[in-house]
């Protein structure tokens, strides 16, 4: 017990220690600077874009204005949009881009390790897949529409798709850098090769499989709104083409912010989960208030 309260009080007194004193001061002052520079550049732009329309220099029908942006969301939100309620249209662009983060993730992982394992199969399928990853996905998206229909599957696929792809090379391409010191020592071991997939490759390619669902949450959103965009019944994407075909300006601008809300609260969601997943890896040096170049 004595050896305990010793270490408590040596780990007392060096977070008390004035070093750890100006460290934590020094981090708080970095961090009131960063939201001090976000608002005032939120003020910046918005405030600028709200003075411009009203002395005329932009056209509000073609810019739309800050102040008729809060109008519309406001009315959608009272009223609703010409496809039903506004809460509707998130709920189901949001259900598509999980879907689609779900599947593409899945789907990603698997083939990004099977290949990574497999150099055969790489060389075999490798080409195929960089042929389907060139092509345009506005003209993919037409086509899972025409097979697919208006409907919430031909979203949910080419949300998959976008995903699939960032996912599968991140996945590759943490399999391939796996030290093959550790994979031998495994054989060495006695382990079987589905026992070195699961404890050593999978473990060690996940830094790179956590750092491509960033990108690939952001690429399953717009992947969802790109298939409401080409054809859909519901949906952000829906709102947005309809308030572009009438000139409506403030309606384009108020579904993209929705739109960067969602993202922003997805992003937020995902920080926490890639934190908890990989919480057994050392900090490093970007992950503390340490100032960049």
């Amino acid at each position: 017990m004595s050896t305990v309260n010793a270490i408590k009080k040596n780990e007392g007194a060096s977070s008390s220690s004035p070093t750890a004193v100006a460290a934590r001061r020094a981090a708080q002052r970095r961090r009131l600077s960063i939201f001090l520079g976000r608002v005032a550049l939120f003020i910046l732009v918005i405030g600028g874009w709200q003075l411009t329309t009203q002395l005329g220099i932009l056209d509000p029908f073609f810019f739309g204005s800050p102040g008729g942006i809060v109008l519309r969301l406001w009315d959608w939100i009272q009223h609703g949009t010409a496809y039903g309620s506004l809460w509707e249209q998130i709920w189901v662009t949001l259900e598509e881009s999980l879907l689609g983060f779900a599947v593409g993730v899945a789907s990603g992982v698997v083939f990004g390790v099977l290949l990574g394992e497999s150099p055969y199969l790489a060389e075999v399928v490798g080409p195929y897949i960089k042929v389907v990853n060139a092509l345009p996905r506005i003209v993919l998206g037409s086509v899972l529409v025409m097979w697919l229909g208006l409907g919430m599957p031909s979203k949910v696929v080419l949300a998959a798709v976008l995903v699939f792809f960032v996912v599968f090379f991140n996945a590759f391409q943490g399999v391939r850098s796996v030290d093959r010191n550790l994979v031998a020592n495994s054989r060495i071991l006695g382990a079987s090769r589905l026992q070195i997939v699961w404890h050593v490759i999978f473990p060690s390619a996940m830094t790179w499989i956590i750092a491509s669902l960033h990108v690939a949450l952001g690429f399953s959103i717009i992947g969802a709104i790109v298939g409401e965009f080409l054809g859909a019944q519901r949906g952000l994407g829906l709102v947005i083409a309809t308030a572009q075909n009438t000139f409506d300006a403030n309606g384009v601008f108020g579904a993209m912010l929705i739109i960067g809300i969602v993202a922003l609260s997805a992003e937020a969601l995902m920080s926490i989960l890639e934190k908890r997943l990989l919480s057994w890896q050392p900090p490093s040096s970007h992950d503390g208030d340490v100032p960049g170049v």
